[in-house]
Protein backbone atom coordinates (compact mmCIF):
# COMPACT_ATOMS: atom_id res chain seq x y z
CA UNK A 1 0.00 0.00 0.00
CA UNK A 2 1.36 3.34 -0.77
CA UNK A 3 2.66 5.63 1.93
CA UNK A 4 -0.13 7.87 2.55
CA UNK A 5 1.76 10.32 4.87
CA UNK A 6 4.78 12.26 4.70
CA UNK A 7 7.11 12.76 7.94
CA UNK A 8 8.19 15.48 9.88
CA UNK A 9 11.40 15.49 11.05
CA UNK A 10 12.22 18.57 13.57
CA UNK A 11 16.51 18.66 14.91
CA UNK A 12 16.67 21.56 17.38
CA UNK A 13 19.91 21.18 18.54
CA UNK A 14 23.02 19.15 17.99
CA UNK A 15 22.22 17.42 21.51
CA UNK A 16 18.47 17.49 21.59
CA UNK A 17 16.73 14.62 20.57
CA UNK A 18 15.32 14.52 16.62
CA UNK A 19 11.63 14.63 16.55
CA UNK A 20 9.60 13.04 13.84
CA UNK A 21 5.83 13.99 12.80
CA UNK A 22 3.78 11.86 10.59
CA UNK A 23 1.22 14.01 8.55
CA UNK A 24 -1.44 12.39 6.36
CA UNK A 25 -1.16 13.39 2.67
CA UNK A 26 -4.63 15.02 2.95
CA UNK A 27 -3.77 17.16 5.46
CA UNK A 28 -1.48 18.58 3.20
CA UNK A 29 -3.53 18.91 -0.12
CA UNK A 30 -6.29 20.28 1.72
CA UNK A 31 -3.57 23.11 3.28
CA UNK A 32 -2.07 23.94 -0.29
CA UNK A 33 -5.47 24.32 -1.21
CA UNK A 34 -6.89 26.31 1.91
CA UNK A 35 -3.57 28.67 0.69
CA UNK A 36 -4.28 28.93 -3.01
CA UNK A 37 -8.11 29.80 -1.89
CA UNK A 38 -7.02 32.53 0.55
CA UNK A 39 -4.22 33.90 -1.88
CA UNK A 40 -7.18 33.81 -4.97
CA UNK A 41 -9.61 35.63 -2.35
CA UNK A 42 -6.75 38.25 -1.44
CA UNK A 43 -6.13 39.00 -5.12
CA UNK A 44 -10.07 39.38 -5.38
CA UNK A 45 -10.65 41.60 -2.37
CA UNK A 46 -7.08 43.52 -3.52
CA UNK A 47 -8.64 44.00 -6.79
CA UNK A 48 -11.80 44.73 -5.68
CA UNK A 49 -10.01 47.43 -2.99
CA UNK A 50 -8.62 49.51 -6.23
CA UNK A 51 -12.17 49.08 -8.42
CA UNK A 52 -14.06 50.52 -5.74
CA UNK A 53 -11.07 53.29 -4.81
CA UNK A 54 -10.75 54.19 -9.16
CA UNK A 55 -15.38 54.13 -8.72
CA UNK A 56 -14.76 56.94 -5.60
CA UNK A 57 -11.97 59.29 -7.86
CA UNK A 58 -14.42 58.82 -10.60
CA UNK A 59 -17.59 59.82 -9.04
CA UNK A 60 -15.09 62.59 -6.87
CA UNK A 61 -14.59 64.12 -10.24
CA UNK A 62 -18.23 63.80 -11.30
CA UNK A 63 -19.39 65.73 -8.35
CA UNK A 64 -16.73 68.62 -8.75
CA UNK A 65 -17.88 68.64 -12.59
CA UNK A 66 -21.35 68.40 -11.69
CA UNK A 67 -20.77 71.58 -8.45
CA UNK A 68 -19.12 73.34 -11.49
CA UNK A 69 -22.01 73.10 -13.78
CA UNK A 70 -24.64 74.16 -11.46
CA UNK A 71 -22.27 77.48 -10.88
CA UNK A 72 -21.95 78.16 -14.40
CA UNK A 73 -25.62 77.70 -14.40
CA UNK A 74 -25.98 80.28 -11.61
CA UNK A 75 -24.11 82.56 -12.72
CA UNK A 76 -26.29 82.06 -16.64
CA UNK A 77 -29.37 82.76 -14.84
CA UNK A 78 -27.65 85.53 -12.97
CA UNK A 79 -26.74 87.23 -16.45
CA UNK A 80 -29.84 86.65 -17.86
CA UNK A 81 -31.89 88.40 -14.87
CA UNK A 82 -29.25 90.95 -15.21
CA UNK A 83 -29.82 91.40 -19.37
CA UNK A 84 -33.61 91.21 -18.03
CA UNK A 85 -33.33 94.38 -16.20
CA UNK A 86 -31.16 95.82 -18.65
CA UNK A 87 -33.73 95.84 -21.23
CA UNK A 88 -36.56 96.84 -19.00
CA UNK A 89 -34.48 100.02 -18.53
CA UNK A 90 -34.16 99.72 -22.31
CA UNK A 91 -38.46 99.92 -22.37
CA UNK A 92 -38.64 102.85 -19.86
CA UNK A 93 -36.54 104.62 -21.87
CA UNK A 94 -38.66 103.78 -24.78
CA UNK A 95 -41.91 104.96 -22.98
CA UNK A 96 -39.89 108.10 -21.66
CA UNK A 97 -39.04 109.21 -25.72
CA UNK A 98 -42.65 108.77 -26.91
CA UNK A 99 -43.46 110.68 -23.74
CA UNK A 100 -41.41 113.38 -24.73
CA UNK A 101 -42.35 113.48 -28.29
CA UNK A 102 -45.98 112.77 -27.78
CA UNK A 103 -45.29 109.28 -29.77
CA UNK A 104 -47.67 106.56 -29.14
CA UNK A 105 -48.15 103.72 -31.86
CA UNK A 106 -48.39 100.12 -30.30
CA UNK A 107 -48.12 99.03 -34.15
CA UNK A 108 -43.85 100.10 -34.05
CA UNK A 109 -43.17 97.36 -31.29
CA UNK A 110 -40.31 99.19 -29.88
CA UNK A 111 -40.33 97.73 -26.98
CA UNK A 112 -38.00 94.65 -25.90
CA UNK A 113 -38.15 92.10 -23.41
CA UNK A 114 -35.36 89.62 -21.84
CA UNK A 115 -35.30 86.13 -23.63
CA UNK A 116 -35.10 83.32 -22.00
CA UNK A 117 -33.19 80.32 -23.36
CA UNK A 118 -34.69 76.84 -21.91
CA UNK A 119 -32.26 76.00 -18.52
CA UNK A 120 -32.79 72.60 -17.17
CA UNK A 121 -31.21 71.36 -13.64
CA UNK A 122 -30.24 66.72 -13.29
CA UNK A 123 -32.94 65.20 -11.90
CA UNK A 124 -32.03 62.64 -8.82
CA UNK A 125 -29.85 60.39 -9.60
CA UNK A 126 -28.68 61.98 -13.24
CA UNK A 127 -24.86 61.89 -13.47
CA UNK A 128 -25.31 64.61 -16.04
CA UNK A 129 -26.84 67.54 -17.09
CA UNK A 130 -28.66 67.81 -19.71
CA UNK A 131 -28.50 69.96 -22.80
CA UNK A 132 -29.59 73.45 -22.50
CA UNK A 133 -30.80 73.73 -26.19
CA UNK A 134 -30.67 71.30 -28.64
CA UNK A 135 -27.63 72.44 -30.00
CA UNK A 136 -25.79 74.50 -26.99
CA UNK A 137 -23.98 73.55 -24.02
CA UNK A 138 -23.03 75.93 -20.92
CA UNK A 139 -20.03 77.68 -22.89
CA UNK A 140 -22.09 78.02 -26.30
CA UNK A 141 -24.50 79.70 -24.21
CA UNK A 142 -22.55 81.83 -21.79
CA UNK A 143 -20.86 83.01 -25.28
CA UNK A 144 -24.77 83.85 -26.56
CA UNK A 145 -25.15 85.77 -23.44
CA UNK A 146 -22.05 87.85 -23.47
CA UNK A 147 -22.77 89.11 -27.04
CA UNK A 148 -26.54 89.99 -26.10
CA UNK A 149 -25.20 91.88 -22.95
CA UNK A 150 -23.15 93.87 -25.07
CA UNK A 151 -25.97 94.08 -27.52
CA UNK A 152 -28.42 95.29 -25.02
CA UNK A 153 -25.77 97.81 -23.36
CA UNK A 154 -25.08 99.53 -26.91
CA UNK A 155 -29.16 99.19 -27.03
CA UNK A 156 -29.41 101.48 -23.69
CA UNK A 157 -26.60 103.88 -24.05
CA UNK A 158 -28.17 104.53 -27.80
CA UNK A 159 -31.23 105.66 -26.04
CA UNK A 160 -29.67 107.73 -23.46
CA UNK A 161 -28.29 109.73 -26.16
CA UNK A 162 -31.43 109.97 -27.62
CA UNK A 163 -33.00 111.08 -24.58
CA UNK A 164 -30.54 113.65 -23.92
CA UNK A 165 -30.99 115.19 -27.35
CA UNK A 166 -34.59 115.45 -26.91
CA UNK A 167 -34.26 116.29 -23.50
CA UNK A 168 -32.38 119.40 -25.71
CA UNK A 169 -34.83 119.96 -27.61
CA UNK A 170 -38.21 120.25 -25.42
CA UNK A 171 -35.15 122.86 -23.54
CA UNK A 172 -35.07 124.92 -26.50
CA UNK A 173 -38.81 124.57 -27.22
CA UNK A 174 -39.18 125.50 -23.77
CA UNK A 175 -36.82 128.65 -24.35
CA UNK A 176 -38.31 129.44 -27.63
CA UNK A 177 -40.80 132.93 -27.09
CA UNK A 178 -43.62 130.89 -29.25
CA UNK A 179 -46.77 132.74 -27.37
CA UNK A 180 -47.86 136.42 -28.04
CA UNK A 181 -46.78 138.10 -24.57
CA UNK A 182 -50.04 139.98 -24.27
CA UNK A 183 -52.70 140.21 -26.58
CA UNK A 184 -53.92 143.55 -28.79
CA UNK A 185 -53.51 145.50 -32.10
CA UNK A 186 -50.20 145.84 -33.67
CA UNK A 187 -49.61 149.39 -34.62
CA UNK A 188 -45.93 149.03 -35.73
CA UNK A 189 -44.07 146.08 -37.24
CA UNK A 190 -40.84 145.20 -37.53
CA UNK A 191 -38.90 146.47 -39.82
CA UNK A 192 -38.00 149.98 -41.59
CA UNK A 193 -41.00 152.53 -40.36
CA UNK A 194 -41.00 156.80 -40.09
CA UNK A 195 -40.08 157.81 -36.58
CA UNK A 196 -43.50 159.02 -34.93
CA UNK A 197 -41.56 162.08 -33.43
CA UNK A 198 -38.82 162.67 -36.10
CA UNK A 199 -40.53 161.56 -39.52
CA UNK A 200 -37.07 159.60 -40.21
CA UNK A 201 -37.23 156.75 -41.67
CA UNK A 202 -35.61 154.26 -38.89
CA UNK A 203 -35.61 150.67 -38.23
CA UNK A 204 -38.28 149.41 -35.87
CA UNK A 205 -36.21 146.07 -33.68
CA UNK A 206 -39.67 144.71 -32.55
CA UNK A 207 -43.55 145.05 -32.50
CA UNK A 208 -45.46 147.54 -30.72
CA UNK A 209 -48.80 146.12 -29.52
CA UNK A 210 -51.65 148.51 -28.19
CA UNK A 211 -53.78 147.68 -25.39
CA UNK A 212 -55.47 149.31 -22.08
CA UNK A 213 -53.44 150.95 -19.36
CA UNK A 214 -52.03 148.29 -16.79
CA UNK A 215 -52.83 145.00 -19.25
CA UNK A 216 -50.83 141.88 -18.15
CA UNK A 217 -48.23 141.11 -20.16
CA UNK A 218 -47.16 137.18 -19.81
CA UNK A 219 -43.57 135.75 -20.60
CA UNK A 220 -44.08 133.95 -23.83
CA UNK A 221 -41.44 131.36 -22.74
CA UNK A 222 -39.40 129.57 -19.74
CA UNK A 223 -36.14 132.47 -18.89
CA UNK A 224 -34.23 134.07 -16.30
CA UNK A 225 -34.96 138.10 -15.85
CA UNK A 226 -31.79 139.74 -16.57
CA UNK A 227 -32.25 143.23 -16.11
CA UNK A 228 -35.36 145.44 -14.96
CA UNK A 229 -35.27 149.38 -14.96
CA UNK A 230 -35.24 152.23 -16.94
CA UNK A 231 -33.60 152.98 -20.44
CA UNK A 232 -33.89 155.89 -21.87
CA UNK A 233 -36.72 156.34 -24.18
CA UNK A 234 -37.99 153.00 -23.61
CA UNK A 235 -38.84 154.09 -19.86
CA UNK A 236 -39.50 150.81 -18.01
CA UNK A 237 -37.82 147.99 -19.80
CA UNK A 238 -37.30 144.45 -18.92
CA UNK A 239 -35.05 141.56 -20.20
CA UNK A 240 -35.33 138.32 -20.53
CA UNK A 241 -32.90 135.52 -21.09
CA UNK A 242 -34.34 132.00 -22.16
CA UNK A 243 -30.53 130.40 -22.88
CA UNK A 244 -29.65 129.31 -26.63
CA UNK A 245 -28.54 133.38 -27.28
CA UNK A 246 -31.95 134.02 -27.06
CA UNK A 247 -33.41 137.37 -25.12
CA UNK A 248 -36.59 139.40 -25.26
CA UNK A 249 -36.96 143.14 -24.05
CA UNK A 250 -40.31 144.46 -23.48
CA UNK A 251 -40.78 148.49 -23.01
CA UNK A 252 -42.86 150.98 -21.77
CA UNK A 253 -44.10 149.03 -19.29
CA UNK A 254 -46.66 150.51 -16.36
CA UNK A 255 -45.25 148.23 -13.55
CA UNK A 256 -42.99 145.47 -13.81
CA UNK A 257 -43.72 142.69 -11.23
CA UNK A 258 -40.34 140.47 -11.41
CA UNK A 259 -36.65 141.16 -10.45
CA UNK A 260 -33.14 140.82 -12.25
CA UNK A 261 -32.18 137.22 -11.24
CA UNK A 262 -35.83 136.02 -11.14
CA UNK A 263 -37.16 132.51 -12.87
CA UNK A 264 -40.03 132.78 -15.00
CA UNK A 265 -42.18 130.39 -16.72
CA UNK A 266 -44.44 130.57 -19.95
CA UNK A 267 -47.20 132.52 -19.41
CA UNK A 268 -46.23 133.97 -16.13
CA UNK A 269 -47.91 137.31 -15.75
CA UNK A 270 -43.95 139.42 -16.00
CA UNK A 271 -45.33 143.16 -16.00
CA UNK A 272 -48.08 145.33 -17.08
CA UNK A 273 -48.76 147.08 -20.21
CA UNK A 274 -48.12 151.17 -19.82
CA UNK A 275 -46.81 154.24 -21.42
CA UNK A 276 -43.31 155.25 -19.73
CA UNK A 277 -40.83 156.55 -21.88
CA UNK A 278 -41.26 157.95 -25.10
CA UNK A 279 -43.90 156.88 -26.53
CA UNK A 280 -47.65 157.74 -27.89
CA UNK A 281 -49.91 156.11 -26.44
CA UNK A 282 -50.31 152.76 -23.59
CA UNK A 283 -48.29 149.90 -25.87
CA UNK A 284 -45.95 147.31 -25.46
CA UNK A 285 -42.42 147.17 -27.40
CA UNK A 286 -41.87 143.85 -27.69
CA UNK A 287 -37.84 142.27 -29.31
CA UNK A 288 -37.06 139.22 -29.96
CA UNK A 289 -32.81 139.30 -30.06
CA UNK A 290 -30.59 135.95 -31.27
CA UNK A 291 -27.30 136.36 -30.23
CA UNK A 292 -27.63 139.92 -30.08
CA UNK A 293 -29.26 140.62 -33.38
CA UNK A 294 -32.81 141.86 -33.49
CA UNK A 295 -34.88 139.28 -35.09
CA UNK A 296 -38.93 139.60 -35.79
CA UNK A 297 -40.65 137.82 -33.39
CA UNK A 298 -43.82 136.93 -35.70
CA UNK A 299 -41.52 134.30 -36.85
CA UNK A 300 -41.00 132.50 -33.43
CA UNK A 301 -45.14 132.94 -32.64
CA UNK A 302 -47.21 129.93 -33.34
CA UNK A 303 -50.21 131.04 -31.92
CA UNK A 304 -51.21 133.40 -34.66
Amino acid sequence: MADTSFTLIIVPDHTAQVRRFRVPKRYVWQLCISLLVLAGLAVAGTAHYFSVARDASENRILREENLALKSQLKSIRERIDHIGATLDRVERFDQKLRAITLLSDPQRNLAMGPTEPSVVLPSSGDNQFTRLTSSENPKALSSRLDKLSAEATRQEQSLQELQAYFQEQKSLLASTPSTWPTRGWVTSDFGQRLDPYTADRVMHAGLDIAGAHGKDIMAPSDGTVVFSGLEGGYGNVMVIDHGYGIKTRYGHLATIRVKAGDKVKRGQVIATMGNTGRSTGPHLHYEVRVNGLPQNPRKFILDE
